[in-house]
């Protein structure tokens, strides 16, 4: 159980200082334009997609809120944390760091925009960190299932 902490705690780290150097690089000016991906600053109030931005100073508390829930929830539930610690590593990290954000900034610090085609939402690399854990716990989940049913035919 130890060694999952350091490697939770490695990939949190690397999560939450590769994400908030690269907003820096955003906030103090870096801009690209593409075909179907331009890389410009936006500022989020909300969570995906705007939601929520009503909420305004509240929203930052109430996230923080979560994420201690969770942590809790995990302390409580160290099965559910042993098996998933890669992915769970991966949204507290993505998170926090968007958390880290809405103190120091105005908002969420966005910047990759996908427009080819169709206008997509404006997101970041812990906005990808969170969704790649969310399919890691979804094929983790798959494997297991699909073991079980194996050991119940057997």
């Amino acid at each position: 159980m130890r060694l999952k902490l350091y490697i939770s705690l490695v990939i949190f780290l690397s999560v939450f200082i590769a994400d908030q150097y690269i907003k820096s690089l955003f906030v103090d000016g870096f801009r690209a334009s593409g075909e179907c991906i331009s890389l410009v600053l936006a500022y989020n109030k909300g969570v995906a997609f705007s939601m929520f931005a009503f909420l305004d100073e509240y929203l930052k508390y109430i996230q923080v809120s979560m994420i201690f829930g969770i942590i809790i929830y995990l302390w409580l539930n160290k099965d559910i944390y042993s098996q998933y610690f890669v992915a769970i590593a991966l949204i507290l990290g993505g998170g926090i760091s968007n958390i880290y954000d809405r103190f120091i900034h105005i908002g969420v610090v966005d910047y990759i925009y996908w427009h080819c085609g169709f206008d997509f939402a404006i997101f970041n690399l812990a906005d990808i960190m969170i969704d790649t854990a969310i399919v890691i716990i979804l094929y983790q989940l798959y494997l297991q299932r699909k073991n079980d049913k194996q050991k119940s035919t057997k």
